[in-house]
């Protein structure tokens, strides 16, 4: 990827910055567990691909004008089925369409199997500087019932591999799975940060809608631990990762100071975003309006609809006063460094009532710190009705 070469003058920035999603829709298998838009399919024409993401990204230069770039996530799918020649032709339009922050963080997912590990190298000259391994667990039994395709000591060796090939590396897990007790957690915990580089997701199982595990949840082939035992393990997670320098900037998410993922924050922090690709969602900054965007989910539809009108978008809807409010409270209590009050009530255009936070901070789901609101450990837990009784 070139050093950009746009040299237009960017706009004032939205705080949060402005960062780029490219969403890959592919997998080799879907996991009984996952909603996200990821399609199993036999070939992919890569260049045909390549061809109509750039020029949905033309289309989201038109609408967003000149701007810096902090951050580019590929996700999935899974966006280590992309050959890096695709990658490569993605992120060199991004530096030619927009400009590139000093050291802007490039992300991909990958899974670990030993096909896509050997792309590494390829996706590292690309200009990925940071890969999302997607592991969910170090114990070959819980990764079948995940349904994923590596094993443990296949991970293991995507990990040692990525470590050697990126400056910066992520890998998730996934816990509070059935049967799991609080010794068999922390075993597998303390294995994963044995091997972890300075940033972790992990996770608790949940059960999404339409997924296999949905109808699997509802037959009653298998039980989650209840909300006290899943608690306990949110708890001792916490205080595993505190122990080795990680510390839980976010709900799910660990870090050492200075590695947490740069592209995330952009989310949490309300910042701006070019969603592309099929189902891809944006928020974005355009003439004093913030618009929502979302595109076809079927990736033969997106596909239809690039090469017919530049984009391929379903939505783009002005978001108002009231509901940016309640976007950035959503995204922002997720994080450790809490929401601004002065700057929620100048995007909501009105100041949330005092009551309301004092009585969550006295049920002890929320700290106040001057002009600042937090959720505790105990407000984590149960975020969505926090966000209920605050925005009510």
């Amino acid at each position: 990827m070139p050093v950009s070469q746009n040299s237009a003058a960017a706009p004032a920035e939205t705080e949060g910055g402005f960062a780029v999603y490219v969403h890959w829709p592919f997998c080799q298998s879907k996991c009984p567990y996952c909603d996200f838009n990821s399609h199993v399919v036999a070939h992919i024409d890569q260049a045909e691909w390549a061809a109509a993401l750039t020029r949905e990204l033309e289309h989201m230069r038109a609408l967003t004008g000149p701007r810096h770039v902090r951050s580019v996530f590929f996700g999935g799918g899974t966006p280590s089925l992309m050959l890096p020649a695709t990658v490569d032709a993605v992120l060199t339009k991004i530096a030619g369409l927009w400009t590139m922050e000093e050291g802007a963080e490039i992300t991909l997912e990958a899974n670990p199997t030993s096909v896509e590990a050997d792309r590494f190298k390829g996706y590292r000259a690309a200009g990925v500087n940071r890969l999302s391994l997607g592991v969910q667990s170090l114990d070959d039994a819980q990764l079948k019932f995940l349904g994923r395709l590596h094993s443990a000591d296949e991970a293991l060796r995507a990990i040692a591999f990525a470590r050697e090939t990126f400056p910066r590396l992520s890998f998730d897990l996934i816990y509070a799975r059935p049967g799991q007790t609080k010794e068999a957690w922390e075993k597998e915990l303390r294995a994963a940060l044995a091997h972890a580089a300075d940033h972790l997701s992990l996770y608790q199982l949940t059960i999404e809608p339409d997924t296999a595990f949905a109808r699997l949840y509802e037959k009653g082939a298998f039980v989650l631990p209840g909300d006290d035992e899943a608690a306990v393990l949110y708890a001792l997670t916490g205080e595993i990762c505190a122990e080795t320098g990680l510390s839980a900037y976010e709900v799910s998410n660990y870090a050492k100071p200075g590695a947490e993922s740069r592209h995330n924050l952009v989310y949490w922090r309300y910042g701006d975003y070019a969603g592309i690709g099929p189902g891809a969602h944006g928020r974005m900054t355009a003439d004093g309006r913030r618009l929502a965007t979302r595109a076809r989910k079927m990736p033969g539809d997106w596909l239809s609809e690039v090469k017919r009108a530049g984009h391929g978008l379903e939505a783009l809807e002005d978001i108002s006063a009231s509901e940016q409010g309640d976007e950035m409270m959503l995204m922002g209590l997720r994080l450790s460094e809490g929401v601004s009050l002065a700057r929620h009530a100048r995007i909501a255009g009105r100041p949330i009532a005092e009551a309301r936070i004092a009585a969550l901070v006295s049920d002890r789901l929320l700290t106040r710190d001057g002009g600042t609101i937090r959720a505790t450990n105990e407000g984590r837990m149960v975020l969505d009705a926090v966000l209920a009784r605050l925005l009510a």
